[in-house]
């Protein structure tokens, strides 16, 4: 007579393997609608960290489940190696995600001039819910960027602002980042030759006698407000919006061009909509940004 023997079965396993399917379903849903649809970044946020939760649960079913097939032969190997599966993505983007929180610094907002960082032509605004941070930069916060990204300077470009102006909205909208404001003198500007040929003869009301010295007006410090309002008038500044590819996360941009004698010079300053921390992203941006403006003007970057 043959024996048969009962296989115990590990409910462990089994109910590891539907919480590992519920956190990735509930990763991908959210994800898909925030990036295509109206769901706020805090819901997000606050979602995928439940994700994280259930597929770390279930992760650790999974191992009591495989633990008591190696002890007792129990049912539920297949159940928990696909709880495994499951709950890998939702645990990648968990870590990946804490990674880069412990390593990267506790700011939202960066800027290649941490000294006088662009003004938002319109400051951007958005409902934080319950992701809270400081309203202002502090200069605690451009020290910590200068330590995390020193090489995240502005550009000089040897050329005239409008061909600059130029490679600049063309890289911008190959970066997927759409213009929304822009202040300053767009416009290509007029060769200084470009002079009547006849000019009009002096007035009789001039004054006929000229002082014999010439007072010299001296320099302005760079932080002067009457500096700033100069530098406007031979500048141009674009203010725009961008998103991450995977997540569809929101930031906020501003590019400012100031043309100094016969070269423009490019910053940009990138900020994060939510929450203090942008885990590394704005000087990604930055950084991916500029390397494709001096790719584009290639030939024509210096110091």
């Amino acid at each position: 007579m043959a024996i048969r023997f009962d296989r115990p079965v590990s409910n462990a396993a089994r109910f590891s393997r539907l919480l590992g399917a519920f956190s990735l379903v509930l990763a991908l849903a959210v994800m898909i609608a925030h990036r295509f649809g109206g769901l706020a970044t805090p819901y997000l946020v606050l979602l995928l960290i439940a994700a994280a939760g259930c597929a770390l649960l279930s992760a650790m079913l999974a191992a009591v489940g495989l633990r008591s097939l190696w002890m007792t032969g129990a049912e539920g190997g297949l159940a928990a190696l696909a709880a495994l599966i499951y709950a890998a993505f939702p645990l990648g983007l968990g870590a990946y995600a804490t990674e880069r929180y412990m390593t990267r610094p506790d700011i939202y907002d960066v800027s290649t001039d941490p000294v006088s960082a662009p003004d938002w032509l319109s400051p951007p605004h958005s409902d934080k819910i319950w992701l809270k941070r400081n309203v202002q930069v502090t200069p605690e916060d451009r020290e910590k960027q200068l330590a995390a990204y020193p090489e995240l300077t502005g550009r000089r470009y040897e050329g005239a602002l409008d061909r600059v102006l130029e490679a600049v909205r063309k890289v911008a909208k190959m970066s997927g980042m759409t213009i929304t404001k822009s202040s300053g003198d767009t416009a290509p500007g007029r060769d200084p030759e470009d002079k009547p040929v006849n000019p009009p003869p002096p007035s009789d009301d001039a004054v006929a006698d000229a002082p014999d010295i010439v007072p010299v007006p001296t320099p302005r410090p760079y932080d002067d407000d009457v500096a700033k309002l100069i530098r406007g008038v031979n500048g141009v500044t674009l203010q725009g919006t961008t998103r991450t590819l995977v997540l569809g996360l929101r930031f906020d941009i501003i590019i400012r061009l100031r043309e100094e004698a016969e070269t423009t010079f490019v910053d940009i300053r990138v900020a994060s909509r939510y929450g203090q921390h942008d885990l590394g992203f704005s000087a990604e941006i930055a950084g991916d940004y500029l390397k494709a403006l001096d790719a584009e003007l290639l030939g024509i970057a210096g110091g």
